[in-house]
């Protein structure tokens, strides 16, 4: 097993990951009867689209030695309506060095191809852009 979810009333979830005991709440947002004070569930999906960008890249830039320690990713969430659904994750990661164009191209396509981006709906439109450092 991964995870255990309790359902704590009022919208809100606890979630505990079993091997680290590590724990995170989740409440439904505003614009769906929540209080809107820590990750929804949708939340986490995108978030975890990001942070699945960002390991990608990191395993990759271990194996070519290079360290990419302080790049980060912002996330915008759109929802749709009729079915309510996320329709589009918009990711913006930017990097603070600078590498040539065949490890930016390889960094790039690693992310591209991480296991929550491969396992999302094809129909959810994910928007990633990189931002490098100009020379």
């Amino acid at each position: 097993m991964t995870s255990t979810v309790t359902y704590l009333g009022d919208l809100r979830t606890s979630a505990t990951h079993l091997a680290s005991k590590n724990n995170f709440i989740t409440d439904a947002p505003i614009d769906n009867q929540g209080k809107g004070e820590a990750f929804s569930p949708t939340d986490i999906v995108a978030t975890a689209l990001a942070s699945c960008l960002l390991t990608i890249m990191g395993i990759k830039g271990h194996y070519l030695q290079i360290d990419l320690t302080g790049i980060n990713a912002t996330v915008n969430k759109v929802m749709g309506i009729e079915p309510r659904r996320i329709i589009k994750i918009k990711i913006d990661i930017t990097f603070n060095q600078r590498f040539d164009s065949k490890t930016r191209n390889i960094l790039e396509h690693v992310a591209l191809t991480c296991p929550v981006a491969n396992s999302l709906h094809p129909n959810l439109k994910q928007d990633i852009s990189f931002n490098w450092p100009q020379p």
